[in-house]
C-alpha cells in the first residue's frame, strides 16, 4: 500500500501538466486565429494617418515638336588662300591672327624665273618692233614707187603684206608680255578682302604648288549653320522653320530660322542639307565649330510634369498622383513616357492626362495605395523631398 500511493500522486501531476499544456495550446490557437482575422479585415495602410503632400494639377500646354541635329558653322566671308603659281616661299609678311585689309601682301614666292621670262618676252617684242618699223618704211617707199610706175602692183602688195605681218606679230608679243606680267603678279600673294589671318602651315623655303594651303582670311560676322537632316524627315523641312542653337552643355547659343533647303539628297549620307544664317554680332561662335541645332517642326497640346516630381529607378520614369477613391485620397504610382524638357518641366508623352493631381513633395516616403492629404503649393513649384 505504501508503494502504490506515490505512483498515484505522480500520475495525478502528469495529468495536470498535460491538461495545462492542452489549455495553453488552445489559447495560442485562438489568439493566432484572431490575429489572422484582424489582419484580413484590416489590410496594410488601413487606418494609418494620411501623409500631407503638395500637389499640382496637370494642365495642357503647347509643347513644341523639336529634333536636334549636329551642325557645322561656315562663313560666306572666308577665303582659303592657295598659290596660283609654283615656287619656293621667300618671305612671309604676316602672322596668324593679324588683321589685314584687301591687297595686303601675305607671302612672297620666288619670282626670279618669271622675271627672266618677262624680260625675254620684252626683248623679243623690241626686236619685232624694229622689224615693224622697217616694214613700215619699206611700205611707204613702195607706195611712192608704185605711184610713179617704177614697181609693179605685186611688189607693192608684198611690201604691204610684210608690214601687216610685222604689226600682227608685235600685237601678239604684246599680249604675251602682258600675260607674263600678270603671272608675275601672282608670285606676291595678297589678301583678297579685309579680315583676320588664320593658321599659316607653310614655312620659309617651302616649295608650294597650286594645291598647297597657304592660309585663310576670315571676315568676322555672319555665319551659316550647315544642318544635315535625315531624308525621312526632309518632307517636313521648309524655309522659315525656327532653329535654336545649343552649345555642348545644352545652353542656348542663338536663335535663327532655316534660310535654305537643298533640293536633293546626299547619296553618301542620305541626308538633306539645310542652312540657317546666324548674325553672330558678338563673335561668340567660330567658323568650322560644331554645334547642336534644334529644329522646331510645330507645336501640339499635351500635359507637362515638374522635373522634381519625376522619380527614376532602373531607367524607368514614374510619378505619384493623388487619386480620390472610396476609402479616401490615396497615392497611385504612374509609369511615364517623357519627351523633351520645357523650362522646369518634362513634356509627358504617356502616363498622365490633363486634370491629374501630381504629387510634388514627399515622394520618397510614398508607396502605391498609401493615404495622402493634399495641400496647395505656396510657390507653385515642385519641392520634392520637402
Amino acid at each position: 500500500m505504501s508503494a502504490a500511493l506515490p505512483i498515484r500522486q505522480e500520475n495525478r501531476k502528469t495529468a495536470k501538466s498535460r491538461a495545462s499544456a492542452l489549455l495553453l495550446t488552445l489559447a495560442m490557437a485562438t489568439f493566432l486565429a484572431g490575429c489572422q482575422k484582424s489582419a484580413a479585415d484590416n489590410p496594410p495602410g488601413a487606418g494609418a494617418p494620411a501623409i500631407p503632400v503638395q500637389t499640382r494639377v496637370t494642365a495642357s500646354v503647347k509643347i513644341p515638336d523639336t529634333s536636334e541635329y549636329l551642325s557645322l558653322l561656315k562663313s560666306r566671308h572666308s577665303a582659303v588662300i592657295n598659290p596660283q603659281v609654283e615656287g619656293q616661299i621667300t618671305k612671309i609678311s604676316v602672322k596668324s591672327g593679324d588683321r589685314v585689309s584687301a591687297g595686303t601682301a601675305l607671302l612672297q614666292i620666288d619670282p626670279l624665273k618669271q622675271q627672266a621670262t618677262v624680260s625675254s618676252q620684252e626683248a623679243t617684242r623690241a626686236a619685232q618692233e624694229a622689224n615693224l618699223r622697217y616694214a613700215k618704211v619699206s611700205l611707204e617707199r613702195a607706195q611712192k614707187l608704185f605711184a610713179a610706175g617704177v614697181i609693179s602692183k605685186q611688189d607693192f602688195d608684198n611690201a604691204q603684206t610684210n608690214y601687216e605681218g610685222a604689226l600682227a606679230q608685235v600685237k601678239a608679243l604684246d599680249e604675251q608680255v602682258t600675260q607674263q606680267k600678270v603671272e608675275l603678279h601672282y608670285y606676291s600673294v595678297t589678301a583678297p578682302m579685309d579680315g583676320i589671318v588664320g593658321d599659316i602651315p607653310v614655312r620659309m623655303g617651302d616649295r608650294v604648288t597650286v594645291s598647297t594651303l597657304l592660309t585663310t582670311i576670315d571676315e568676322p560676322g555672319a555665319l551659316e549653320a550647315y544642318i544635315y537632316v535625315p531624308a525621312e524627315r526632309a518632307r517636313n523641312l521648309k524655309v522659315g522653320l525656327p532653329v535654336r542653337l545649343l552649345d555642348s552643355a545644352g545652353n542656348p547659343a542663338g536663335e535663327t530660322r532655316i534660310t535654305f533647303v537643298s533640293p536633293q539628297v546626299d547619296t553618301d549620307t542620305q541626308s538633306v542639307l539645310a542652312k540657317a544664317t546666324i548674325a553672330n554680332s558678338q563673335d561668340k561662335l567660330r567658323m568650322a565649330q560644331q554645334i547642336r541645332a534644334q529644329i522646331t517642326w510645330g507645336t501640339r497640346e499635351g500635359p507637362v510634369i515638374p522635373i522634381l516630381a519625376v522619380l527614376r529607378i532602373n531607367g524607368q520614369f514614374f510619378a505619384f498622383v493623388a487619386v480620390k477613391e472610396a476609402s479616401g485620397t490615396v497615392a497611385r504610382q504612374r509609369i511615364l513616357k517623357l519627351g523633351d524638357t520645357i523650362g522646369n518641366d518634362y513634356a509627358v508623352l504617356d502616363g498622365l492626362k490633363p486634370g491629374d493631381h501630381i504629387i510634388t513633395s514627399g515622394m520618397q516616403f510614398l508607396q502605391d495605395g498609401m493615404p495622402v492629404a493634399e495641400q496647395a503649393q505656396s510657390d507653385g513649384k515642385a519641392a520634392a523631398g520637402q
